[in-house]
């Protein structure tokens, strides 16, 4: 029988999970040039849409149905057959099943709307709605599969408490992959546009990541409380340490630094909010913004055009995140120990899956536009990109003043 109280909670996590789509899509838009805002909001909103139904059809069972030889889920949830209100005797065991696949489904959505913001202002919108497809299938479901749903890197015994592997470092690698492929805009400097829809766009995705988080525990208990706090203590730490380092070293306390560096203490605590103590959440917020800031530095000097840098955010993020959690992991928080307490192993489960994790996101989505760039033209023409992709590609602007 279910927890009434803790089915209440996972669907008003869900809802907080939900709200952060949209609130990337103002971020993202916000940090764009007004002549193409609406594009990258549009590829954002539109996988609300289509990864919805995705889940609902294929990609819930793939990752969740039962275990197949470590790699992937059986086809018995196709279709949501068997996703009813009872309970499930593996996953959310106090909720009704079909809440938690409400639940999971929010960071399906998200996780491929993270990868737009590296390739802004090149794709066009009909291969990007395929690879969208293809990407939620080919990477994202076998990814959840193997951390959460009962796959070989959860039997290596790397933990991810909320999404450090199968969210951001997916998504982060996904999107250094496709800077690679699709190559550069013809002008890459360019200023955000609007810097209040940037700030509008982190308090939702800042809002949101307490569902996210929190709601990971599956369960209204302390754990859930534990993850709420650590998430709203590393982004903090995260956000005061960025604009100290934006001060000191670019001489301005930047606006968007600040928002950024919350962003990155988001991502690294993800992956052990309802393990580790506040205390360790503090230094993971400082670690997470010094690793980011400076991988935003690198990634300048190497000239990879990721616009809005999402490997330095998520990628780099979630993978501190996830090597930190093998570090600070607390039994008496969430049950598993880390280097701190002398597990070794967990260390080293977690190290090991990031690199699995990181590998195969990136590999796999190098090999995914690869191909779609043989068998269509992907990336937006010339005269498009200089004109407005609004116009090109929507017949919509953003402002008419």
């Amino acid at each position: 029988m279910s927890n009434t109280g803790s089915t209440a909670f996972i669907l008003l996590s869900s809802a907080l999970v939900a709200i952060m789509t949209p609130g990337l899509a103002f971020f993202y838009g916000g940090l764009m040039r007004r002549k193409n805002v609406l594009t990258i909001m549009m590829q954002n909103f539109i996988s609300m849409g289509i990864v919805t139904v995705l889940w609902a059809m294929l990609t819930f069972s793939l990752s969740f149905g039962t275990d197949y030889a470590g790699f992937i889920g059986g086809f018995e949830h196709v279709m949501m057959k068997g996703v009813g209100m009872t309970p499930s005797s593996v996953y959310g065991t106090e909720i009704p099943f079909l809440a938690f696949f409400v639940f999971q489904m929010m960071f399906a959505i998200i996780t491929p709307a993270l990868i737009t913001g590296a390739f802004a202002e090149r794709m066009n919108f009909k291969s990007y709605l395929l690879f969208l497809v293809i990407w939620s299938i080919v990477v994202y479901a076998p990814l959840a599969h193997w951390v959460w749903g009962g796959g070989f890197i959860a039997k290596l015994g790397a933990i991810d408490f909320a999404g450090g592997t199968v969210v951001h470092i997916s998504s982060g690698m996904a999107a250094l992959a496709s800077v690679f492929v699709l190559g550069k805009r013809a002008n890459t400097k360019h200023l955000p546009h609007n810097i209040p829809y940037v700030a509008l766009g982190a308090a939702l995705l800042w809002f949101g990541w307490y569902g996210f988080n929190a709601g990971s525990a599956l369960s209204a208990n302390g754990q859930a409380a534990l993850a709420f706090a650590n998430t709203d203590i590393a982004a903090s730490m995260a956000m005061v340490t960025w604009l100290l380092l934006s001060w000191f070293i670019d001489k301005r306390p930047s606006m968007v630094g600040a928002l950024t560096g919350a962003v990155a203490g988001l991502v690294a605590i993800t992956p052990s909010a309802g393990y580790v103590t506040p205390m360790s959440a503090l230094i993971i917020g400082i670690i997470a913004a010094i690793a980011c800031f400076f991988a935003m530095k690198f990634r300048v000097y190497m000239e990879w055009d990721d616009a809005l840098d999402v490997w330095g955010c998520h990628g780099v993020g979630g993978i501190v995140g996830s090597v930190l959690t093998g570090v600070f992991a607390s039994e008496a928080m969430g049950g598993f120990s880390g280097l701190i307490e002398g597990n070794s192993e967990q260390f080293l489960a977690n190290v090991y899956g990031t690199v699995i994790a990181a590998a195969f996101a990136f590999f796999a989505t190098y090999a995914i536009l690869s191909v779609l760039t043989m068998l269509m033209n992907v990336n937006v023409t010339l005269k498009e990109e200089e004109e407005s992709l609004d116009r090109a590609l929507h017949s919509e602007e953003a402002y008419d003043f």
